[in-house]
């Protein structure tokens, strides 16, 4: 206990024990006496060793987990939070920054490596655009977006089965941007919204911005707990849910059908939207179902939100989002006070690389190099992956999700991986607490094959070790009852 056994409680101060002991646990975090991942005492032990009810303890602990100090392993107990960033960090793009380490096997990065960018496509498409264009090529554009991308996306939208209008199209500048302004036009303050748990890292920081309670759903291999969803709608009313029904990022699931429908028929029975972010389901994979949610929505209750970084380069920042037409004055608004618009000619270079014969050919050949790297990576982790390490294959995309065994930390991993020059993504960058568990994600984006299976022989003799040496480090089983 060391630093938690100097505490004392004052009976005489009038102030309740429990916000007493809250204050006094919350500084001891904050100013780093009680480093991130601790185990805080059992209720009884600390209890006794305060000399007060354990109630007392239990509400001071509740506190600090509602207001994000700590957080609570079932059967685990009650640890530190990390509220001073010192034990990972990220980027908004959810990708671990690692500027000591250049030379590492990055499982981490989801961006595709500049090998695959279209260069040459791009600045002939850019050069089209300056020889035809002129100087209107730096002019600014509608907020709405550049009308001639706006129809072509439209028809490129069609082969996907969304049948919309150029009037429902809106270009933003990235999905992460098109999150944050949807959020902005949306949320209020103390506004509830749904996502999956896990889920995109990003969009939670975005909730978080606008103060809006974030409510998680238990996300399945076919899909959410629709059990859980159900649960919670009987007690709380979303404005929306955010979802990523195809190859979902990071546990790389995609939704049943029958999931999908079902998830149209709640929004429609409770009153709230989808927002549906899309990025991989033009990419062709062994799933036999890439239809998204959009192209099943009758009632515009889906939102879709949809980034060309996955299949060009991250760099354009550009991306597209289909808008109900109930909410386009809102959303119009918030994004001309974002960025007025998004850069002119970004968007009319997009537009004649989008509508020539280098789209398709391109879109063509990224989908044979992330096929090749998706089933390379799948023969290893069958070949390399320990049999403690459990796991549910997807049917496509670029991320795969694996569990430790109970009480194994997947921080501590990511610290031994790096120890070793191996870069991965533990559970907690996507929990809406940023809780330590022990699931991790591993993306073979960036990576060729070759460097696929080289890493994964690698991080399989760390992940042994791993699991050997922290065998002894977990944390024990301790289970309380909170109305003693």
């Amino acid at each position: 206990m060391d630093k938690l056994e100097e505490i004392e409680l004052d009976k005489e101060l009038g102030e309740y024990l429990y916000i007493q002991l809250y204050k006094k646990i919350k500084k001891m975090i904050l100013d780093g006496e009680i480093e991130p991942n601790f185990k805080l005492p059992t209720i009884r032990k600390l209890a006794s060793n305060l000399s007060v009810n354990n109630v007392t303890v239990v509400n001071a602990y509740n506190l600090l987990e509602k207001e994000g100090y700590v957080y609570k392993r079932v059967g685990s107990g009650t640890f530190a939070q990390d509220v001073r960033g010192e034990s990972l960090k990220f980027n908004t793009d959810e990708e671990l920054i690692d500027e000591e380490n250049r030379d590492v096997i990055n499982f981490a990065i989801t961006a595709p490596p500049e090998s695959l960018f279209p260069i040459e496509d791009i600045k002939n498409s850019i050069n089209t655009v300056l020889d035809r264009d002129k100087g209107m090529a730096f002019a600014y554009q509608q907020s709405q977006g550049y009308y001639p991308l706006r129809h072509s996306i439209k028809n490129y939208l069609s082969k996907l089965d969304i049948h919309t209008t150029e009037d429902n199209i809106q270009i933003i500048s990235g999905a992460q941007q098109g999150i944050d302004i949807l959020s902005k036009a949306l949320i209020d303050y103390g506004d509830v919204v749904f996502a999956e748990n896990p889920t995109y890292s990003g969009a939670l920081a975005v909730f978080k911005s606008r103060s809006a309670r974030t409510i998680s759903i238990d996300i399945e291999s076919d899909g959410l707990d629709m059990i859980d969803l159900e649960n919670k709608l009987r007690s709380f009313k979303p404005k929306f849910i955010y979802v990523m029904p195809i190859f979902q990022n990071p546990t790389g699931y995609s939704y049943s059908m029958e999931k999908k429908k079902k998830l149209i028929e709640l929004a429609e029975k409770h009153d709230f939207y989808i927002v549906e972010d899309d990025y991989l389901s033009d990419i062709c994979f062994s799933s036999t179902d890439n239809r998204t949610i959009k192209s099943m929505d009758q009632n515009d209750r889906v939102i879709y939100i949809k980034s060309f970084s996955k299949i060009s380069m991250p760099g354009l920042r550009l991306a597209f989002i289909v808008i109900p037409k109930t909410l386009y004055n809102d959303f119009l608004s918030a994004k001309h006070i974002s960025d007025i618009s998004t850069s002119g000619i970004i968007q009319r270079a997009f537009e004649v690389y989008l509508t020539s014969d280098s789209w398709e050919r391109n879109l063509n050949h990224i989908s044979e190099i992330y096929v090749n790297r998706f089933e390379t990576m799948k023969q290893c982790i069958k070949k390399y992956m320990p049999d403690e390490v459990s796991f549910t294959l997807p049917t496509g995309g670029l991320n795969f999700w694996f569990k430790l065994p109970d009480g194994y930390s997947a921080n501590e991993l990511y610290k031994k991986g790096l120890e070793e020059k191996i870069s991965i993504s533990p559970g907690s960058v996507f929990n809406i607490d940023q809780s330590d568990n022990e699931c991790f994600r591993l993306s073979v984006a960036s990576l060729d094959t070759i460097d696929i299976e080289s890493g994964m022989e690698k991080f399989s003799s760390v992940l042994r070790d791993f699991l050997k040496e922290y065998k002894d480090k977990r944390p024990t089983t301790d289970l309380y009852n909170p109305f003693l």
